[in-house]
């Protein structure tokens, strides 16, 4: 069952750094945009690692600020989530 979690943040953070990959480009070009709600559906779903690095990476969304605090909470909420399946304790965090 860990694994499977494990697997499914990696691949939404993967989907999601894509997203916003692609979202830049085509912005670039004045193409069609990947809605807002859909990328904060990637990254509530298990790519918020992904989308906070994608947004970094791809300098996408930076100004705004929702983006910026949002995608980087996700991606601290998914990655204790990791460590914990992982069972890597974190100094800190009560043990529940």
């Amino acid at each position: 069952m860990q694994s499977v979690l494990i697997s499914g943040v990696m691949f939404m953070s993967i989907w999601a750094f894509a997203a916003m990959g692609y979202d830049k480009r085509q912005a670039k070009k004045k193409g069609q945009r990947i809605p807002e709600r859909t990328l904060w559906l990637l990254a509530i779903i298990g790519g918020g690692i992904g989308a906070y690095f994608g947004m970094q990476v791809f300098r996408h969304k930076t100004r705004h600020t929702a983006f910026r605090i949002g995608f980087l909470l996700l991606a601290i909420i998914h990655g204790i989530g990791i460590l914990y399946l992982l069972g890597i304790h974190i100094p800190g965090i009560s043990e529940v």
